[in-house]
Parts: structure tokens; sequence; C-alpha cells
């Protein structure tokens, strides 16, 4: 176990069974002046035997470990008098309902973008009370009502008196709502408005693009990649929402 200490925020446990991977996210936590310390461990008995002490605010997960899985530790953090808070993060979505079930703070899919762990952290550091309910989003599916983390919609974009949302996931859920509304609802949350009928989240922009006049920005879908149009009128506003993008 390794621990890198730094002056104030949240004391935080990184558990992974992947060196290299460990080595990563510590080193972009050590990047964060609201990340107090960082230690790590390299399985899930390791993390009880460090979270005993009581002194850890703040958990990274991996899923897919062996032994006790990091949806097993989260069971049994569950039962302290005062458990950490929790972010999962995994190479793999398939545990993103049962992870939020838990009240996991945020879950990160691999490989980890620096601005995508920013904003983990952000909703870490407001504190497990602090959450607004505008976090998560109540969507039906075949009659049945789910909720989903905001965090994890990639983009929405207007169908007449709708609005769908597109996940991380590559799913996508109708809600009944105006893209207006939600532009400046969810303006303080990282959505920016792109076109008329789209709102992309500015944490999981991958790409801009311009061609013969025409530009695009890439955000991720399921497995692979979207392109979505950029309008005129908002191409200025994108150049300074991602600042190094020149078109």
């Amino acid at each position: 176990m390794t621990t890198i200490t730094g002056v104030t925020g949240l004391r935080t446990l990184v558990v992974d069974d992947e060196q290299p991977v460990l080595d990563e996210l510590v080193w972009l936590l050590g990047r964060d002046d609201r990340i107090a310390s960082v230690a790590t461990a390299h399985s899930g008995t390791e993390a009880l035997r460090r979270l005993e002490r009581g002194d850890i605010d703040l958990v990274f997960l991996d899923i897919a470990m062996p032994g006790l899985t990091g949806i097993e530790i989260a069971r049994l953090l569950g039962r302290f008098r005062q458990p950490p808070q929790i972010i999962f993060v995994t190479a793999h979505d398939a545990h993103a309902v049962e992870a939020f079930e838990l009240d996991a703070v945020d879950y990160l899919l691999k490989p980890i973008r620096e601005e995508r762990l920013r904003e983990s952290i952000r909703r870490a550091s407001q504190g497990p009370d602090a959450a607004s309910p505008d976090d998560t989003i109540a969507v039906e599916l075949a009659g049945v009502t789910r909720f989903v983390s905001r965090s994890h919609v990639t983009h929405a974009e207007a169908q007449g008196d709708y609005v769908r949302l597109h996940l991380l996931d590559g799913s996508s859920h109708l809600i009944r709502a105006a893209l207006s509304a939600l532009a400046d609802e969810w303006h303080d949350a990282g959505f920016h408005r792109i076109h008329r009928s789209i709102l992309v989240n500015r944490a999981h922009l991958r790409e801009a693009r311009s061609h013969d006049g025409r530009t695009t920005v890439v955000v991720p879908r399921g497995e692979g990649t979207v392109e979505l149009p950029v309008s005129r009128r908002h191409q200025r506003d994108l150049r300074e929402l991602i600042g190094e993008y020149t078109p």
C-alpha cells in the first residue's frame, strides 16, 4: 500500500488489482487540489483493512477484481456507521444501475479522462448530503421507471415535445421536456447548446472537427463514437467552451 499526502481536502483510497491503472489514477488524483491524500489497495481484502481505520472520505473502486468485487465491497461499506463516498471505476458499464442503487457518487469508465475524473471529484467534494435531485433523471422503459445519472448523458436531442437523452452505454431515453428548458437548467452542470436541437455534455467531448466550413464534435456512444453537428450560430460558443479548438 502506498500513500501520497497533500494539504487539505478528501482523504482518498484507490482500489484496483491492475498496477498500471492504479498508478495512473493516483497520478491524476495528485493533480487535483481537492484531494488531501491518496492511499492504494490491490484487493478488496486489503481495502477493507484500510477502511476499518475510518479515516477515508472517498473510495475509487474497481468492480472486476479477484476475490471481493467492487460491488461486494460497496455493500459491506453500507454497513459502516459513517461510510465513505464511492466512485466506481471499471472497463464495463454493465453494473451502472446496480452501482447507483448503492448510492455511488459516480461511475467512471476506463480509460479515465482527467476532465471526467475532475467532475466526479467535484460531486464528491460537495458531500453526500449536497447532491441535487437534478443529478438523477427518472426515465421509463417498458413500464418500469429507472433512474439514470445526468453525468452519464453525453448529449440531448430535441424530438418534438420530447427530448431524447443519449447515455454513455449507447442507450437512449425519451423524457417529456423542452430542450430550451434543459439548456437553462443544466448549463451549470456542463451542458451546452451546439445546435438548436442538440445539447452536449462538455465532460464527454472527445474531438471538435472542422472541414469545408462544417463543424462537428465527437462524443462516445457505447463502444464507439458519434459525430454531432454544430450550427454556425453556436461555433463561437464552442470555441470559447473548449479553448484549444481553432476552426
